[in-house]
């Protein structure tokens, strides 16, 4: 049996990823994807790659997540989904761009800083 697998990152969750042919199960963490991500648009999200290439019923995807909040840990298995795609079919790849699916988003919090309230805040100014 062939499987694809990729890691996925978004802010600190990482979402290791496993395509296998099937029908179109996800699960995450031993739980199906339902029970792990009770927000829909959450689920809407994780599942986009997979509706825009058009093999949502191809493939199922098995996850392992560690780290981050809700959102991120999305994002993270969103990003892996992609990645593993497009090693299954290099053909994906137009698509998968174009929905900006590839592109790792960087953006991740910025640390406080030494003298502030927080990374950028500082302390209320008093002239006397």
């Amino acid at each position: 049996m062939v499987s694809y697998s990729a890691t996925g990152k978004r802010k600190t969750a990482i979402a290791r990823v496993r395509l296998s042919p099937g029908d179109g199960k996800i699960t995450v963490n031993d739980r199906p994807l339902e029970e792990y991500f009770s927000r829909e648009r959450l689920r809407t999200e994780v599942q986009m790659p997979l509706k825009a290439t058009g093999t949502d019923n191809r493939f199922d995807v098995t996850a392992n997540i560690i780290g981050g909040g809700i959102g991120g840990q999305a994002g993270a298995l969103r990003h892996g989904i992609a990645r593993a795609l497009l090693k299954a079919d290099d053909s994906l790849r137009k698509e998968l761009r174009v929905g900006g699916f590839l592109t790792r988003d960087s953006r991740i919090t910025e640390r406080k800083k030494a003298g502030l309230k927080g990374a950028r805040k500082r302390p209320q100014f008093s002239k006397r």
